[in-house]
This record gives C-alpha cells, structure tokens and sequence, in this order.
C-alpha cells in the first residue's frame, strides 16, 4: 500500500479533483492550496503573495550554489544578488518553505498535488520510495478547453490561452528547482489521460495502483 501518492497534472486536465476523489477512497489526507497557507507561515510572506507569485518567480539559486555554479538569482524587484551574499531570492524562499511543509506533511498517509512534491519526495532520505507513487495527468487539448471553458466561462481564445501560459509556468518552475523535466515519463509511476476514462475512472486506477 502506498502511503503517500503526489499528483502532478496539466492545466485543465481534472487532475486536483482526481486527486481530491483518489484521497477519499483513501482515507487519506489531501493537500493542495492549503500548502500555500502553511509556506506563508513558515516563510513570512503574505499567503496572497505567495498564490500569485510561486509559479510566476524561478531562480534555482540556492540549487545553483550546491552545484557550484556562478549563477547569481534574482529576487522578485529584479535586483541581482551576488551568491557571495546571504540574500535568498524570494523565489527560493517559498520553493524552500514549502519543501520544508510537504516534508512535514508525511507524517500521514497524503495526497499532495502539484508543487514539485514528486521530486521532494522521491530525493528525500525521510522517505522510502516504497512508500511513494508519482502519478502526472494530462489530457486532450478539446476536454482541456471544456473544462476551463465551463469552470471559469472563459471563451476558447482564452481558455487556450491560459492553459498554454499556465502549463509552461509550471514546467519552468519544475524545471529549474529539480533535476527534472517537468512530464518526462521517467520521473512517474503512472502517467494517465483523464480524458480516456473520465475523472472518476481515473481517480479509480490511481487508487488501485495505490493498493497493488
């Protein structure tokens, strides 16, 4: 049985209330949004700004330092900052306030969506990989659209729009705090399209993997 399963997903793909579905069947805790409210705590930054600006800011500074690099970050005004300096980018300050809180979190059995969960997870001595399933779900661009479409009544233009901004957000910001790319197969146990079977039969694979 695992204990702990992260969802990573494309925009519009239903992949939050998959997860949501996979955590009641369950009985496990489930945790998306809420991690925001615990990284303003844990950081001091206002949890208002960490929504609008988490996957809006990238800075790998502090990976960069461990690699030895000479890559100066930048923080959210756009000042440089020497590495030489102790001035964590704001970047890095929430990438690391919310590694610290989905670390915290496996103290139980969770559901953990998005927030590069699945590398936090999967590179942590805390946590045996036994314990750990991976799942990214996508789907098709059309059920993508109708989703958005009728979720947030935006028209077509925007709603592609939108899923192509959001989507690239994501992989940026995946891809410059892990040693990852973002929806490469070799990072999941299970890559899945929502779109095959719909959210519920989704949701129901997921959870049988979970207990295989």
């Amino acid at each position: 049985m695992k204990k702990y399963i992260t969802i990573s997903r494309e925009y519009g793909s239903g992949g939050r209330l998959i997860g949501k579905i996979v955590a009641e069947q369950l009985g496990y805790a489930f945790y998306d949004k809420e991690i925001i409210d615990m990284a303003a705590e844990e950081s001091g930054l206002s949890a208002d700004f960490i929504k609008k600006t988490e996957q809006n800011l990238s800075s790998g500074w502090l990976y960069n330092l461990l690699l030895g690099t000479s890559y100066a970050g930048t923080s959210a005004g756009g000042v440089s900052q020497p590495v030489g300096q102790a001035i964590v980018p704001l970047a890095d300050q929430i990438f690391n306030a919310e590694r610290k809180i989905i670390l915290g979190l496996t103290k139980e059995p969770c559901v953990i969506v998005g927030r590069c969960a699945d590398y936090i997870l999967s590179t942590s001595d805390q946590i045996d990989n036994k314990d750990l399933l991976n799942v990214f779900i996508y789907a098709d661009i059309e059920a993508k659209l109708k989703r958005i479409e009728e979720i947030y009544k935006e028209t077509e233009a925007c709603a592609k729009k939108t899923i192509i901004q959001i989507d690239k957000r994501r992989a940026n910001h995946y891809n410059t705090f892990t040693e990852n790319i973002w929806g490469d197969r070799k990072n999941y146990d299970m890559m899945i399209n929502s779109t095959s079977a719909g959210i519920e039969a989704t949701a129901k694979w997921i959870v049988e993997l979970a207990k295989a």
